[in-house]
C-alpha cells in the first residue's frame, strides 16, 4: 500500500487511541462510590508560596472502602493541605487528628448515581464524536492522495474498521464504569 496512505492509517490510529486515553482519565475522575486517592488528584497546596500537587507534599492512601488518608511529610502542612481539600470543592468534608487528614467519603444517593452515570455517558459520547472526527480528516486526506482508486478505497475501509474497533472500546468502558457506579 502507499507510504502516505499508511501514515494516514497510523496517525489517526494513533489519534483514537488518544481519546481512550482521555476518556479513560476522565472516567478517573467521575467517582464510583469506593474511595481511591485518585479522587484528590486535582487537590493542589500552597507549600511555601508554590502550588504544588497534593501527591508530592503527603502520601494519599485508603483506610477501607469509605475512607482516604492523606500523612503530610512535614506535619506544619496538615492545615494547608485541609484548607486545599476544602477550596478543590470535590464534596469532602476533611478532618484533621493531629497527624493526617482523614476524609470520609460518603455513601452515592440513587439520584447522585444516576447524574454520574450520565456524566460518564457524555464522556464516553465525546470520545466517540472525537473519533468519528478523526475518521472524517483521514477520509479527507486520502481522498487529496494521488494513490490508485483501489489502494484508496482499501485504506478507507482499513479507517472504518478502526473507527469501528475504537467505538467499541468506548462502549466497554463505559459498560464497565456503569457497572461500577450503579453497584451499591
Amino acid at each position: 500500500m502507499n507510504e502516505e496512505l499508511n501514515f494516514i492509517i497510523d496517525s489517526t490510529k494513533e489519534l483514537m487511541a488518544k481519546a481512550i486515553t482521555h476518556l479513560e482519565k476522565e472516567f478517573k475522575n467521575i467517582r464510583a462510590g469506593k474511595a481511591s486517592p485518585a479522587m484528590l488528584g486535582s487537590v493542589t497546596v500552597d507549600y511555601y508560596g508554590a502550588q504544588t500537587p497534593l501527591s508530592q507534599v503527603a502520601n494519599v492512601g485508603t483506610m477501607d472502602a469509605h475512607t482516604i488518608t492523606v500523612q503530610p511529610w512535614e506535619k506544619n502542612m496538615l492545615h494547608e493541605i485541609e484548607k486545599a481539600i476544602m477550596i478543590a470543592n470535590l464534596g469532602f468534608n476533611p478532618m484533621n487528628n493531629g497527624e493526617m487528614v482523614i476524609i470520609n467519603v460518603p455513601v452515592l444517593t440513587e439520584e447522585r448515581r444516576k447524574q454520574l452515570s450520565k456524566q460518564a455517558k457524555a464522556e464516553a459520547e465525546t470520545a466517540k464524536v472525537s473519533i468519528r472526527n478523526d475518521r472524517r480528516e483521514a477520509m479527507n486526506e486520502i481522498k487529496k492522495t494521488d494513490a490508485s482508486e483501489d489502494m484508496k478505497t482499501n485504506a478507507e475501509v482499513d479507517i472504518q474498521n478502526l473507527t469501528d474497533k475504537y467505538i467499541e472500546i468506548v462502549d466497554e468502558h463505559y459498560k464497565i464504569k456503569d457497572q461500577e457506579i450503579m453497584k451499591v
